[in-house]
């Protein structure tokens, strides 16, 4: 055969995979093929979704197991050798991978990321593809790793893990880059990756590495919940086997254990001489690895620095989501730059975290409030006459009619989606976490009747809400539903089920309002989590928002007073007249103050009720599968994304036509963020996929399947086959009449009734001669539907 008739496939396994194996690459554990290491963005539409393309590249080949080093793109022989080779550059820039190759099966073009005095990229023989040991070399030069003791760390193994679990792309970045810094020396080193994207399994796999080499023997891991210790020694770290690991509790030090696990709060004390950490020897250990570490443990003034600078000669590797930056605390001023960065936008392109609408409700007094002279609160006391704002509702004033409006407002949005779906509502204290939810219990009564876990208060002084904690954050535990909090779910708590976040306190600050955001990141498809929503009381989304890093949301709706709480479909049009938004108008970000809600400081606070509170605007916006925020109308915003993909309507019509299955296009449009079944139900009428895009796109006149059929029976084309085929091709007429045309393009649609009574699939397709003939009958038939000329 020859080479330029042959696909890329076997271009791949014939010219390909015997060069590769030839420079001595083990194709069973150093080479995988057509590797996705992406899931695809989830594109969301109303209450529909679908995944858009995930990014797969057609070789990687690793040195060691997860430590990749080179990918390679394939094309057919059709295509030039270097054909493909910015999109291998791509991959090899997310994957952060230095040798990018491209071979049409004649030769390779390499481009070496090493190479920076001489050529970046040349062509090569398929004879003088490089061994692995010749680019790890190559590798380790251009990084400066050239002791061998630096070499043994970054060669050292993964944990193999019998599951199968491998770490994500991202994972093995943040794994690879780190023990690269640690096998050079450096001593204080930052990773910067968004909440959901398992900071915890990562370090992990930092730490198991590093261990098992013998570089660093003993070693300390600091969060700041009691819940996150347990949590992360008897799961990620699990491998290690309890006879070596230690949770330091009540301030008691056993110095007989390897990895130990503790708390900021609990090695330090405001009493120097009960300082726990100084039990042990400022050399004890040898790698210190600081979860969470925006909670201060980088600020000169805060206590828990003390402990990291005791040990100080120990490397020490902060985990962050939201590295803290401000006049006082400095993650960068003590970390250095972070080693690797995954955002949490990244994490929504890739499909690894979930996307969010955001719902913004305003309320009648949210500019300002007054009290009338002299007016007694509920308890006596005399209200303090001035302008009262959001920054005070709650802090300093209680207003009942306020929090039983955002009380409804939650309760609307559960019931017109899904009143079971797990919620939290971040308060401004746990005095207003208690009396909202006595709002949401009253607005829920039907059901806190039943089950009186439906709601509750998740707070530090609450020990009956603590042990709830479990349970809401547990999978398969459907109570509670509804958790109220001030500051104690604000970070490192897993809440994989969380799909409805209300924003009901005066957030302080980016760090905070990321926090929160990142409860609702984890994706659960299986369980049919694939996005959340945010309700915003305070205006927080309008302040504290980085599209940079956190991408923007797929939808934001701020609904007019009587308009329902759950976004209409039909309906995305931004008022022209929309004014920008001065964060200054607003709450001033402020030293962030996430701590433990236990050490609340109590303040002079008023409660009044009797106060006339309604909702005042609403609005709708959509954010596409690009993150820009879309205007128009869904039909208006399809119209152009199908304009997009196709120059005219004959263009469509051809590729329509050309398809072999009708369903690879209608997916292929999915992928760039049109949805038909969301675009029926915004045109109001169940139109066959063809007529659909004619009508949106292409202001064509619409057939419905009824008519496109009878026009069928009226060419009565079918009279040159016999008799059983004339009524084979009659049964897919009414058959695409019913359902549409994928019914019939599926290959089991022999099978079903009343096809089935005609004869076995065997006999039906005999009625039209071979296999190939009754396929172009098909074909035909599907020509005289989409005929245009009728």
């Amino acid at each position: 055969m020859n080479k330029k008739d042959l696909s890329e496939r076997d271009i791949c396994t014939k010219f390909i995979n015997p060069a590769i194996q030839k420079a001595g690459w083990n194709m069973r554990t150093q080479v995988r093929e057509e590797v996705s290491f992406t899931d695809g963005r989830i594109i969301v539409q109303g209450n529909l979704y679908t995944r858009g393309k995930s990014k797969r590249a057609d070789y990687i080949l690793y040195y060691k197991s997860n430590i990749p080093i080179a990918v390679i793109e394939a094309k057919d022989n059709k295509k030039p050798v270097g054909n493909g080779m910015q999109q291998a550059l791509d991959y090899a820039d997310i994957l952060q991978i230095p040798f990018v190759f491209t071979s049409n099966g004649d030769s390779f073009v390499f481009h070496d990321k090493t190479n920076t005095s001489g050529a970046l990229e040349k062509e090569i023989p398929l004879d003088d593809f490089p061994s692995p040991e010749t680019l790890w070399q190559k590798y380790l030069k251009f990084t400066n790793i050239e002791t061998p003791e630096a070499q043994e760390i970054v060669e050292n193994d993964y944990y193999a893990d019998d599951s199968g679990m491998t770490p994500r792309y991202y994972q093995q970045n943040a794994v690879n880059r780190t023990l690269e810094a640690v096998a050079k020396g450096q001593d204080r080193i930052i990773l910067v990756m968004a909440t959901g994207t398992g900071k915890t399994y990562t370090a992990f796999n930092i730490i198991w590495r590093l261990w098992k080499t013998g570089v660093k023997k003993r070693i300390l891991f600091l969060a700041d919940r009691n819940a996150l210790l347990t949590q992360t020694k008897n799961g990620d770290f699990s491998p290690f086997g309890n006879d070596i690991m230690h949770i330091i509790k009540n301030r008691k030090i056993d110095k007989s254990y390897q990895i130990y696990f503790a708390l900021y709060q609990g090695l330090t004390s405001t009493d120097e001489d009960k300082n726990a950490y100084k039990e042990f020897s400022p050399d004890f250990f040898d790698l210190i690895v600081i979860d969470e570490c925006h909670r201060g443990s980088a600020s000169e003034a805060s206590a828990w620095r003390a402990v990291l600078d005791y040990f100080k000669g120990a490397t020490q590797i902060g985990l962050t989501a939201t590295p803290k930056e401000t006049k006082d605390v400095s993650n960068m001023d003590y970390f250095g730059e972070p080693v690797y960065n995954y955002s949490l936008k990244q994490g929504i392109d890739d499909g690894f975290l979930a996307p969010y609408k955001v719902v913004r409700i305003t309320t009648s007094i949210d500019d300002g409030w007054r009290p009338t002279a002299g007016l007694i609160d509920k308890y006596g006391n005399e209200v303090k006459d001035r302008i009262y704002n959001l920054k005070d509702y709650d802090r300093t004033l209680a207003i009942d009619e306020r929090t039983e409006v955002v009380a409804k407002k939650i309760t609307e949005y559960l019931k017109a989606t899904d009143r079971f779906a797990k919620t939290i509502v971040f308060c401004t204290d746990i005095d207003h976490a208690n009396r909202m939810r006595q709002a949401l219990i009253n607005e829920n009564a039907d059901l806190v009747a039943k089950h009186w876990n439906y709601c509750v208060k998740i707070t530090g002084d609450d020990e009956v809400g603590k042990q709830e904690l479990d349970n809401f954050t547990d999978v398969e535990e459907r109570f509670p539903v509804i958790a109220t909090t001030s500051k104690m779910l604000t970070t490192g708590i897993d809440t994989k089920m969380v799909k409805f976040i209300v924003l009901e306190s005066n957030i302080q600050s980016v760090t905070e309002f990321k926090q929160i955001i990142g409860r609702g990141t984890r994706i659960r498809e299986a369980e049919g989590k694939v996005y959340f929503t945010i309700m915003d009381f305070r205006k927080a989304t309008n302040i504290f928002a980085r599209p940079d890093f956190d991408g923007d949301p797929v939808q934001i709706y701020e609904p007019e007073p009587g308009e329902p709480v759950v976004p209409p479909e039909d309906d995305t049009t931004q008022p022209d007249n929309e004014e920008p938004i001065d964060p200054g108008d607003f709450i001033p970000p402020t030293t962030p103050d996430i701590g433990i809600d236990e050490g609340e400081t109590e303040i002079k606070k008023y409660y009044v009720n009797q106060i006339p509170v309604s909702v005042v605007h609403e609005r709708v916006q959509y954010y596409g599968k690009d993150g820009k925020l879309i205007t128009e109308s869904l039909k208006d915003y399809s119209r152009k994304n199908i304009s997009k993909e196709f120059s005219s309507l004959d263009d469509f019509i051809q590729r329509w036509n050309d398809s072999e299955k009708k369903e690879e296009l209608i997916k292929e449009l999915a992928e760039h963020g049109v949805l038909l079944e969301a675009l029926r139900e915004d045109v109001g009428q169940d139109l066959d996929a063809f007529d659909l895009i004619c009508h949106v796109a292409f202001d064509q006149p619409v057939l419905t399947r009824l008519e496109r059929a009878n026009n069928v029976r009226k060419r009565n084309y079918f009279t040159k086959y016999n008799e059983t085929a004339q009524k084979v091709l009659n049964s897919l007429l009414d058959k695409y009449e019913q359902e549409g045309i994928m019914s019939i393009e599926q290959g089991s649609v022999l099978k079903v009734q009343p096809l089935s009574q005609m004869g076995s699939p065997v006999e039906l397709v005999r009625a039209f001669g071979k296999k190939k003939d009754f396929d172009q009958a098909i074909k035909e038939l599907e020509i005289e539907i989409y005929n245009t000329s009728a």
